[in-house]
């Protein structure tokens, strides 16, 4: 796992990685809100549960743009280079997509915990 996360590149790997926590704190914050608070307060809650799912688009968003830089400056070095065997090319795209995965990982739990909160605060109500 670790090797992944430095494969993928320090810097967006580290912003996802950010992301993740951040949206769990929220996603936990607005749990024990949604558990301790009256019925008034969590409509309240259930309107603020959307944002879960922005940060996990966001996520998917930046592994995107991780991939992207890493293939541009991926394309950039093979065009220096003279003869280049396609499976270095096919290596360095398999290693491109390792922040989208992370990305879309990250997304998909997000919707998970979104759609389980927003049952609670629902329900609750």
């Amino acid at each position: 796992m670790k090797d992944l996360f430095y494969m993928g590149g320090t810097l967006f790997m580290s912003i996802l990685t950010i992301l993740l926590v951040l949206m769990v704190t929220y996603s936990l914050f607005n749990l024990i809100a949604i558990l301790k608070n009256n019925d008034e307060e969590r409509i309240r809650i259930r309107s603020r549960l959307p944002h879960i799912k922005s940060i996990g688009l966001f996520s998917i968003i930046t592994g995107i743009l991780g991939q992207l830089i890493g293939l541009y400056t991926a394309f950039s070095v093979i065009e220096k280079a003279a003869d280049i065997s396609p499976a270095m090319i096919y290596g360095g795209i398999k290693i491109s997509m390792i922040t989208t995965l992370y990305g879309i990982i990250i997304y998909l739990i997000s919707i998970l915990i979104w759609f389980v909160l927003d049952l609670l605060a629902s329900k609750k109500v």
